[in-house]
């Protein structure tokens, strides 16, 4: 059996189209356009755009396969191919939600063709995406996120330059509800701490303008002064907030291997991790009576859905409230 019958979804109506590329360029020369687009143009993350290429590469990879060679066009690819490679997905145990974000990715890849006339058609658009099921945020109970801090602080107390980092992480994360990659990228000059306040740079380059609480200006300030120190040793980095002690600006992964041994230590939840505290921030905010479009705001949310799945944790820890203490429920 080859590839094509292997992955096939459904019956096939006649011979695959093969078709012609209209712009008659090259299958890779058609991604690095819209690289180039969503990177110049749309100027997103080189994060989200390190995402899109290994989504397309991955793509043309089944696409090899699915055809038995290089010989085929992106203008002849049809919807049968397209739910073929997501069967294929599905097949390899992939979750649902990354299959759906893979192909957020190609109908973004085809939008983009057929609006430069690089393609005729657009299958893309004739895919279905799987359906998913709405996932309430994990986050943490008051109580947790209280020992939480007491591991860092009690961390912090010895003074050292990663005692103090790590607090002053994980005050941020909690105080600003703000994403792996804003913290990630956060500079001196974003913060404020006369006036209490971060800028925070997020998706599709968008700032906002957030509050810092007074346990995180305290956190930072006493960071400040043994990050001066690792500066002026190393010769580092004098722009980023969060540095190594080799003076470097923290990766991703390292402020997400921080965060979670601090909330493995504290926590029974094995399934947590940075973003967790930016779950526990919009809980935390709406179990207090905070606006809902508020927390929008401060979360950096394009739409107030996204921001609506968190007053389903609020209801649901009211309605066990409710279940255990009313007489009569």
């Amino acid at each position: 059996m080859d590839a094509r019958q292997r992955y096939r979804l459904g019956p096939r109506r006649g011979p695959q189209r093969r078709g012609t590329r209209v712009s008659g360029a090259s299958s890779a020369s058609l991604v690095e356009e819209f690289i180039r687009h969503i990177r110049d143009g749309r100027q997103l993350s080189p994060h989200t755009v390190s995402a899109y290429r290994q989504d397309l590469a991955e793509l043309e990879a089944f696409l090899n396969r699915y055809y038995g060679g290089d010989d085929w066009t992106w203008g002849g690819v049809d919807r049968i191919a397209l739910r073929a490679y997501l069967g294929h997905l599905a097949a390899q145990g992939r979750a649902r939600r990354t299959i759906a974000r893979k192909l957020s990715a190609v109908r973004s890849f085809y939008r983009f063709l057929h609006r430069e006339e690089l393609v005729e058609a657009n299958p893309a658009r004739a895919v279905r995406s799987p359906k998913l099921e709405r996932r309430l945020p994990a986050w943490l109970p008051r109580s947790e996120l209280d020992r939480v801090f007491q591991v860092a602080e009690m961390r912090a107390a010895e003074n050292t330059f990663t005692g103090t980092r790590d607090l002053a992480i994980l005050e941020t994360f909690y105080a600003t509800g703000m994403r792996l990659s804003e913290l990630h990228l956060l500079d001196m000059s974003d913060l404020d701490l006369v006036a209490d306040q971060v800028r925070i740079r997020g998706k599709g380059r968008k700032e906002r303008i957030v509050p810092l609480g007074r346990a995180a200006v305290t956190a930072l300030r006493r960071y400040e002064l043994r990050r001066a120190e690792v500066v002026a040793r190393t010769g580092g980095d004098r722009r980023a907030v969060f540095l190594s002690v080799n003076g470097r600006r923290l990766s991703r992964r390292a402020i997400q291997r921080i965060v979670c041994s601090f909330l493995e230590q504290a926590c029974d939840d094995a399934d947590l991790s940075t973003h967790s505290l930016r779950h526990s921030f919009a809980t935390h905010l709406l179990d207090a009576g905070a606006d809902l479009l508020a927390v929008k705001e401060l979360l950096g949310h394009a739409s107030l859905s996204t921001t609506r799945i968190y007053t389903h944790t609020t209801r649901e820890r009211l309605r066990r409230v409710y279940d255990r203490a009313h007489p009569r429920a």
